[in-house]
């Protein structure tokens, strides 16, 4: 299965940071991170439609500068990443999940891909539309819907959007979910699994990879999962 590393590693670095990324880049498969727009259009690192929850700041995203952004502390002395210091971070190291927070942002945010492409990228949102217009610009890039909501039928919801794969909240997931996606072509990649029985039943469910605040932890789950598999009977 794959790991993603969620925010980063929001369980253990402030999340959406450099710091987090580089804690979530030794042990995920992919790290994950959310991106606004500033005001003056440039795409930033930031969950939260306004810096408070995250930042000794306040207000929103889109009422700063780059430049005001980059004075505010984002955790432990770090700054607000652009997706520009993610995708060199990230580059050639570790695959990138990118979650469009806005839909319309959707055309800014494909021209700083382009810059500078990760091996493997995923664009993902909760907007539909955000999905359907990821894969016009970047046809030959996975791309997933994120949902709460409760479905029995997540070919339905990815169908009309082209999504290559789904991301339902954990408490979503469900045998059935999983085995109409996969008869269905696409991948499952649940949210958030932090403990260690919720990352052996996703594993004993099917899911294709997961999202996790502390992907070491993750990644030692599975590899002790694996060991015990590897153990003769009797």
């Amino acid at each position: 299965m794959l790991i993603v590393g969620h925010r980063g590693a929001k369980g253990v670095e402030p999340e959406n940071t450099l710091r987090a990324l580089q804690s979530g880049m030794a042990c995920a498969d992919l790290v994950e991170v959310d991106v606004r727009l500033t005001r003056d259009g440039i795409p930033v690192i930031m969950h939260d439609a306004t810096v408070d929850r995250t930042t000794d700041g306040s207000g929103p995203v889109k009422g700063y500068t780059l430049d005001e952004l980059k004075r505010l502390d984002a955790g432990e002395g770090e700054t607000v990443p652009t997706l520009h210091e993610v995708l060199d971070l990230t580059h050639g190291q570790t695959g990138l999940v990118v979650e469009i927070k806005e839909p319309g942002t959707e055309a800014i945010i494909a021209s700083g891909l382009m810059d500078l492409m990760p091996e493997r990228l995923i664009l993902v949102s909760f907007h539909p539309e955000s999905v359907a217009m990821a894969k016009k610009l970047f046809p030959g890039v996975q791309a997933g819907l994120i949902y709460s909501q409760e479905t029995s039928d997540p070919v339905g919801l990815a169908s009309p959007v082209q999504a290559d794969l789904i991301l339902p909240r954990w408490d979503r997931v469900s045998r059935e979910v999983v085995e109409r996606a996969h008869d269905a072509g696409l991948l499952v990649i649940p949210w958030v699994l932090n403990e260690e029985g919720a990352i052996q039943e996703a594993a004993r469910l099917g899911v294709d990879g997961f999202a996790s605040d502390d992907p070491c932890v993750a990644r030692q789950c599975l590899e002790g999962r694996n060991a015990e598999s590897r153990v003769p009977a009797g």
